[in-house]
């Protein structure tokens, strides 16, 4: 009797666990979203067809559906109820991810104490840390509540245990790569177990219109491990970022089903704990009394919240043949456009062959490109050692034919640099109102621009000046 051939329904098929993308034979890297080991074998299903059954709730017009439901209650924290839209809703389930060490549990567990009360009480499940390890920090930063509760657990069955048993308003699970199922083949932190706890956490979070907080880990490359559906099902994503050697830590929110994700709450981490700074400019500052070469202020907006920044240059002579360009806080590639803005457009020659330093104070990043006259007029000022004007900003983004061209929110900057005593401004053409008492000096191009250094004490120069010589 012949043996019966394997039909196409018969064969095993392979589908990506990322992006679901589908193939006949097994491949260690997914041909569509090129994420690895993320292949797996599944059977053909079969063709099924679901009938009609008994719903649950009836269907309303959307004008008589009750929204009080979804009010959001403060966290106690104010800095992070700003990002988040309010606070937390009763139901949602907030992702926060960040590198180790940034003080993902040290804000956690501080929310955790703030936010319980006699009607509100608080489970914190740590999966990473022993009981006592938690207990000595929330000595430490004075996070101790009768009702908060703690429980050091990694068994994602006897945390649904402890939920039936507290009946918290807010869980927080630190963190949910720790928790494993026991019903789920797999190691803790693998995609099955992340999405099977995931999944059971949201589901009973919804069904108890309990607010949720899990701490998710990073990879190297800062993003969210895990599957990327565990991003899709929670409400919302909170991003925990800062320099683990600076005090600056910002919470950015990459999604927010209740709220915007224009905004930025700042934290200062010490030693008694982390603090909200509802006025972080002052960290990015220096303040002295009298002016210095190579220093000139900015505003940055970090989602909708203008904070000014301090942008450093120090240029000295060397004697190797390829000069040294150290950045700290600012990108790399565009001090160089501005070096060769410079160079070009400014007719400044000397900065070509000195090694130079470029930095910010307190931590803080520029990436956006307002900052790029403050940059160009920083290693203008330290290359000809000469010191810009006292509360003096500079706002706008440059070009490579050295224009100085607009950028969003100036008169918000402008704003902020008033309220903290700045009295002169250069910026783009048509900056809109301006505060009153000070004054702002429209530049077009890197030439008007550099006519606010003395030019009787530049050190260096002008390239056609040289040349008339």
């Amino acid at each position: 009797m012949a043996a019966r051939t394997k039909t196409a329904k018969d064969r095993p098929s392979y589908r990506c666990t990322e992006c679901g993308w589908q193939t006949a034979k097994w491949l260690g890297r997914c041909s569509e979203c090129q994420a690895w080991g993320t292949v797996e074998e599944y059977g053909a299903p079969a063709v099924r067809t679901t009938a009609p059954g008994r719903v649950t709730t009836s269907a309303l017009p959307i004008g008589q559906v009750d929204g009080r439901q979804a009010t959001a209650r403060s966290t106690g924290v104010p800095e992070l109820d700003r990002v988040l839209g309010g606070g937390l809703v009763p139901g949602a389930v907030v992702l926060v991810a960040g590198e180790p060490g940034v003080g993902k549990s040290t804000l956690l567990l501080d929310v955790a104490a703030k936010a319980a009360s006699d009607e509100h009480r608080t489970l914190y499940i740590t999966g990473e840390e022993s009981a006592s390890q938690v207990r000595l920090r929330a000595d430490r930063i004075k996070a101790i509540d009768d009702h908060l509760y703690l429980a050091a657990e990694t068994d994602l069955s006897a945390v649904l245990g402890h939920l039936d048993a507290v009946k918290p308003s807010l869980l927080i699970v630190d963190s949910v790569q720790t928790v494993a199922s026991p019903e789920i083949d797999g190691a803790p932190g693998g995609m099955s177990q992340v999405r099977e706890v995931a999944g059971a956490l949201i589901r009973a979070s919804k069904e108890r219109g309990m607010a949720t907080l899990l701490v998710g880990h990073v990879t190297k490359d800062g993003a969210i491990a895990g599957p990327r559906l565990l991003e899709h099902l929670v409400d919302v994503v909170l991003s925990f970022e800062g320099d683990r050697h600076a005090r600056l830590r910002l919470v950015r929110g990459v999604k927010n089903r209740y709220g915007t994700t224009d905004e930025v709450g700042c934290f200062e981490l010490h030693d008694e704990g982390i603090t909200g700074l509802a006025d972080p400019s002052g960290l990015f500052l220096t303040r002295r009394s009298e002016p210095v070469p190579g220093t000139c202020l900015t505003v940055t907006l970090e989602g909708r919240r203008p904070l000014v920044a301090e942008v450093q240059a120090l240029t000295v002579d060397t004697q190797i043949p390829t000069p040294r360009r150290t950045t700290s806080g600012l990108e790399t590639s565009r001090v160089q456009m501005m070096l060769a803005v410079l160079e070009q457009r400014g007719r400044i020659s000397a900065l070509g062959k000195r090694d130079i330093y470029t930095a910010t104070v307190g931590g803080v990043k520029l990436s956006e490109p307002a900052a790029d006259l403050a940059i160009a007029l920083a290693l203008a000022s330290a290359a000809s050692d000469t010191p810009l004007p006292q509360n003096l900003v500079a706002i706008g983004e440059v070009g490579l034919a050295g224009e100085v061209r607009r950028v969003t929110g100036v008169q918000r900057r402008l704003a902020e640099a008033h309220r903290l005593g700045f009295t002169h401004a250069l910026v783009p053409g048509d900056p809109g109102k301006v505060p009153p008492g000070m004054k702002v000096l429209e530049v077009a191009d890197m030439g008007d621009a550099l006519r606010v250094l003395p030019r009787s004490r530049r050190r260096d120069a002008p390239r056609d000046e040289e040349e008339r010589r």
